[in-house]
Formats: structure tokens, sequence, C-alpha cells
């Protein structure tokens, strides 16, 4: 049997998942669609988990979705979800609202769908010689999971435009002086890199991340005084739970505090 094209794997509590179609730029298709679907539910519900990484192998991080893949799914019958509902609902939409840190280690070539994996994530870590862009209108094809919409929202609207209307990449330094990237890291010093940056975060309260998480997703979209009412709401109910108490205490005490998530 042939290694699967999205793999798992639990290191340290932190959840990897690495696109694994070397040969095809990693390009998403049905196989790790439905391994998506397997794994976000199960990596959602497994408290032992506290971060998410996605990467891929090879030279490329993801270079969008497997055309014709795409295309074929346009014939299926009506009222059933072709490739790009089921991308989009069962896998974009959920990690964009994960209730864990998502972090995107982007080792390479990453354009289209890889540019909107990568929006899906809340931290963005790129290797020196990853090349981002969007490349949809390449292929005349228009983006429908994100990339218009979501990337002028992330970095400067101009740049967006850019990058969308070109199909033209930039560099994972450009892309860091635009905000999209977080941290540029030596090549082979990626994953060490990210591991790292995951374990200090897998460390915080999950709850509090959490609750941080849902505050700051939401915030773009409201007014301030809501998003302020908002995070007001969901501190009263924090200052309820176990790892609040715990937080102060091992402050107080002077120790490491052991968060449990509740």
């Amino acid at each position: 049997m042939s290694e699967a094209n999205l793999l798992f794997e639990n290191r340290d509590g932190i959840a990897w998942l690495t696109l694994n179609r070397p040969k095809g730029m990693n390009a998403i298709n049905g196989e790790i669609i439905e391994l998506y679907e397997k794994y976000i539910p199960e990596i959602a519900n497994n408290d032992e988990i506290r971060a998410v990484v996605i990467t891929g192998t090879g030279a490329a991080f993801c270079a969008g979705a497997d055309l014709k893949e795409v295309l074929a799914s346009q014939k299926l019958p009506p009222g059933e979800k072709d490739f790009l509902d089921r991308l989009c609902e069962n896998v974009f939409n959920p990690l964009r609202d994960f209730p864990k840190p998502v972090i995107a280690a982007l080792n390479g070539i990453t354009m289209a769908g890889g540019l909107e994996t990568a929006m899906c994530a809340d931290i963005v870590v790129a290797a020196e010689s990853a090349v981002i862009g969007d490349a949809h209108a390449n292929f005349g094809v228009y983006p429908g999971a994100g990339g218009a919409a979501l990337l002028p929202r992330i970095i400067p609207h101009n740049v967006a435009k850019y990058l969308l209307f070109t199909g033209e990449t930039l560099s994972a330094q450009e892309m860091k002086t635009y905000g999209f990237v977080n941290v540029v890291t030596n090549d082979d010093e990626l994953q060490d890199k990210t591991q790292k940056l995951a374990l200090k975060i897998a460390s915080k309260s999950p709850i509090a991340l959490r609750r941080m998480k849902e505050v700051a997703n939401q915030a773009l979209d409201k007014s301030r005084d809501a998003a302020l009412e908002h995070e007001q709401v969901l501190l009263r109910k924090h200052m309820r739970s176990y790892d609040f108490t715990e937080g102060l205490t091992a402050f107080s005490e002077k120790r490491k505090p052991q968060f449990i998530g509740k």
C-alpha cells in the first residue's frame, strides 16, 4: 500500500498534519480531503493534543487543489457536494474556527489552495526558500476558499490585489513584511523551530487560548463595543474555570502552572 497523501503524527501533544504528494506539489486531492475529514474532529476531541501544525513534504507546501479532480467533480449529480464544497465546508471552515491553535509551516511553494490553507492558520512560519502567491488567475480559475475574500483582511489591500491579479509570488520575507508570515527560518530548521513554537503555545491554558481565538476571529466583523462586550462575557466565564484559578495560584506560589483546559 502506498503511503497516505496526508500524514498524521502526534509529537508530544502537537498534531502534525503533513501533505504528502511531493511529486504533485502536494496539490489537494480527494484522499487529502477525506483524511482531513477524519483527522480534524479526532484532533479537536483529543484533550492530549494542544496545537496543530500543517506542513508539506518536498519542494512545495501546497500548490493548490488538484484541478483535474476539481473539473471531474463538476459532473456530480445535483445536490451532491462537489470537491470544492467538501474542501471549504469540511476542511477550511473547521480549521479557521478550530478550538486549538493552528500553525502553518510553509516548507516551499505555497499557492492558490495552499495559500488558502495557510490563511486558515493562526500563525504562519515559513522557510526562507518558500514563495507565496495566489495563482488562480494563471489558470482562469476563481478563488473560492478565501483567496479574494480573506487575503485583503490579512495583508494590505493593494498587495492582496497584486497577488490576485498577477498570479505572481512573493518571498517569505516579503510576506513577513506585509504581515502574512510571522516567522521566517532557515529551511533546515523549519520543523524544529515550528515544534518549539507549538510547544510554547501548548504550555498555555487551552481554554484561555480557545476563548482568545474565538474573540479575535470575530473581532473584525464587529463594532469595537460589540467586540469588547464579547471579550467581557468570555472573561466572566473564564474566571470560573480551573485554569484561571490555577494560573493565579501558581503565580502567587512562584511555580509553573499545570493547566488542564477546564
